[in-house]
């Protein structure tokens, strides 16, 4: 007997972010931040710099989907815990803090996906890749649609 491999969809998608989003927030919880925090936290130390405060908001919401409420909430979160700091009237900047926990937590999240993907061909890869890019363009778009509304 051969069993089929379930076909890609939203259930399917679901499944596999929220099982692997659960593996990041128990890497990160070590650390006390959250997964909205890190996702925030990772924009401040890749700008390599001053990143303005409505630009890091603006980000954390795109990349998560939230309000933008929430995203201030987290860059204070992280200004309270010092892993951001304000520079200027309208800027943060990761602290060496910041910087330090962000590079150990993304170690420690590699080392699982590492794991998750192993065995897993270049070309599988590249087609999931290409299939997962070409659904989160469309939800953007049906996203920014619900909002002209």
């Amino acid at each position: 007997m051969t069993t089929t491999a379930p076909r890609a969809d939203g259930r399917t998608v679901a499944l596999a972010h929220y099982a692997a989003r659960a593996l990041l927030e128990r890497t990160l919880a070590p650390h006390g931040i959250s997964f909205l925090q890190s996702v925030t936290l990772r924009l401040a130390v890749v700008a390599e710099g001053p990143v303005e405060r409505a630009g890091l908001i603006d980000g954390a919401v795109g990349a998560v989907k939230i309000d933008a409420a929430e995203a201030e909430r987290a860059v204070g979160e992280l200004t309270a815990a010092g892993l951001v700091t304000p520079e200027g009237p309208s800027r943060v900047r990761a602290t060496d803090a910041g910087r330090r926990l962000y590079g150990t937590a993304s170690g420690e999240s590699a080392a699982i996906a590492e794991r998750l993907y192993e065995g897993i061909s270049e070309e599988d890869r590249a087609v999931a890749g290409r299939v997962l890019t070409l659904v989160a363009q469309r939800a953007d778009a049906e996203l920014a649609a619900l909002g002209q509304r």
